[in-house]
């Protein structure tokens, strides 16, 4: 089996409800314990993009119009087919395409930190953009929303039940998890730098989980984005990430519009 067909299985497995992981909350009594000390999962570290899916989308800036398989409503469509590169330009929004519900899919390296004991920070270094995840509750306190948008943070431990740990590179029986975000309060975005939008009303749902294959680390990621104003349902997506050992490849660009492929 090849490596990306591995992943793919582990990927279809941990999105599988019936067939896949079933994940228990922390009890209200661990709530009081840092975030950093009960995490199931080691996440911190640089990791890497593995574009093996969506690649005409995800790896040039696809054609005006293009938005094959992400649900757009009429009123979204209307939007992404208005989609004008010299104005994004014009008005200072080079980051449109490197908000929340657009950064993971961009091609990338991320450096996860702990910026202290109860948020953990995703640093990317195509756009320079930071995420905080709190686990202690949102921070929004009104304002204009930011590309990054308000994230909670909860660690759901791994059941006790679950048999298919070992055989596909993820923690045996209870002994792993994944983290769970919701993050909300974004400012307007793009899923692809082509203009294909995402609203402030949208919500962002995102698991992270680590998988191990032999003596590589994987990052899986499943996205889910709830958005009433230009989706006709949910747009879900899968992203795949490589541990690096170091920061030797790291980068740092700014955000950077791009004319589509010809």
């Amino acid at each position: 089996m090849t490596r990306i067909a591995t992943i793919a299985s582990v990927m279809w497995i941990l999105m599988g409800t019936a067939a896949g992981f079933a994940w228990a909350q922390n009890s209200p009594s661990a709530t009081a314990q840092a975030a950093r000390d009960l995490a199931p999962i080691d996440l911190t570290g640089y990791w890497v993009s593995i574009v093996d899916e969506d690649w005409r989308w995800r790896m040039v800036t696809p054609a005006k119009g293009d938005y094959a398989s992400i649900p757009l409503n009429a009123e979204g469509k209307k939007a992404a087919d208005g989609w004008d590169l010299a104005k994004d330009d014009a008005d200072g929004n080079q980051c449109r395409a490197y908000g929340a519900a657009g950064i993971m899919r961009v091609p990338t390296r991320l450096n996860i930190t702990w910026k202290d004991e109860n948020t953990l920070q995703i640093e990317t270094d195509a756009g320079m953009q930071t995420r905080l995840f709190h686990f202690d509750g949102p921070k929004w306190t009104g304002g204009q929303p930011t590309w990054q948008g308000d994230s909670v943070a909860t660690w759901e431990k791994q059941s006790q039940g679950n048999g298919f740990g070992r055989r596909t590179g993820g923690p045996a029986p209870g002994k792993g998890g994944t983290l769970y975000v919701v993050t909300t309060h974004m400012r307007p975005g793009y899923y692809r730098k082509n203009g294909v939008p995402y609203s402030d009303d949208a919500v962002l749902v995102e698991y992270f989980t680590r998988v191990e294959l032999g003596d590589l680390s994987y990052l899986i990621l499943r996205s889910v984005v709830r958005d009433p104003k230009y989706l006709r349902e949910e747009f879900i997506t899968s992203e795949q990430f490589l541990r690096e050992p170091d920061n030797s490849k790291w980068h740092p660009a700014p955000c950077a519009t791009e004319k589509p492929a010809r």
